[in-house]
């Protein structure tokens, strides 16, 4: 474990960063999330990227808060594009709106279950069947469209529920490469061993591509233990201790949050990973304090 302060460790390169945003549900809540986004925008992230719900659920505010990135923002947003309740067409047809307004980025995700995290999936009748046919669609649709698209994809550092065995998901992220996939980024984790061990699996299996730890920013650890529960991510027993007695002391929860966080990317670093995923819940300030104790400043505004 490294001793260095953080003092110390601001004083190297700082890393890339990436920033993911939940759905919004109301217009309020939309409002919000743009004040989220232009928040973060001067920590000149490498993408932002915008979550559909379950099952497909606010979509159409998912596409119109990405546009809008696009054509209000300096930020490049990544779409993120599932299988879910839809036919390959009316994907597709989704993918070429996006290159329409600009958006060359693609999360492509077989998706949850109209019922939610947990549910059995469905494929819808005339769809995608995984995110493996998915990618092959975008990359075989107007190959003068599909080929410029860069697309990423997920990966799980734990075996999640659907999981059977490390053999198959590995060759399954092996599989996503072989169809286009450009870069992984992997679920949450707490603990770097989780991530590394998964990173010299995925090496070992043949996956070339980059993989890029995804990092929480969730400081209601009731909410962190359900999501948790759902996706097959472990919560260390010292992360239960950390929250033990915070449920009802807001500001003392985002300071623990921020510096796991942090702490978690500084012991990554010394492993040589120089760039995160933040799932930021739609919390700028967790976000830049976070990027703060990463050594991370905000670029100065350019002249209009």
């Amino acid at each position: 474990m490294s001793t260095l302060s953080i003092a110390d460790r601001q004083s190297d390169s700082a890393p890339s960063v990436s920033f993911e945003f939940f759905p919004p549900k109301s217009d309020a809540m939309a409002e919000r999330l743009w004040q989220t986004v232009q928040r973060l925008e001067p920590m000149a992230p490498d993408f932002v990227s915008v979550t559909y719900g379950a099952g497909g659920s606010t979509r159409e505010r998912t596409h119109d808060t990405v546009k809008r990135i696009a054509g209000s923002t300096l930020l490049l947003p990544a779409a993120h594009l599932t299988c879910v309740s839809a036919t390959k067409e009316e994907v597709l047809d989704v993918a070429d709106d996006y290159w329409d307004a600009g958006i060359r980025h693609i999360v492509a995700l077989r998706g949850d279950a109209t019922e939610g995290m947990g549910a059995a999936f469905q494929r819808h009748p005339g769809g995608f069947r995984d995110s493996v046919e998915l990618i092959a669609g975008l990359r075989e649709h107007r190959p003068e469209l599909g080929k410029q698209f860069e697309i990423s994809v997920s990966c799980y550092p734990e075996p999640h529920p659907d999981s059977l065995g490390w053999d198959q998901d590995i060759a399954f992220l092996k599989a996503k490469q072989d169809a286009g996939a450009d870069r992984a980024i992997s679920q949450f984790f707490f603990e770097p061993d989780t991530y590394l061990r998964f990173l010299e699996r995925a090496r070992a299996g043949g996956v070339t591509m980059p993989i890029i730890p995804g990092i929480m920013l969730q400081p209601n650890f009731k909410g962190l233990k359900r999501i948790s529960t759902l996706c097959g991510a472990t919560l260390p027993d010292w992360l239960h201790r950390l929250y033990e007695g915070l449920d009802d002391d807001e500001e003392t929860r985002d300071l623990v949050t921020a510096n796991v966080a942090a702490e978690l990317c500084h012991k990554l670093a010394d492993e040589a990973v120089d760039k995160f995923h933040f799932y930021t819940l739609n919390r700028a300030g967790l976000a830049l304090s976070t990027c703060r104790l990463l050594g991370m400043k905000p670029r100065p505004a350019q002249a209009a």
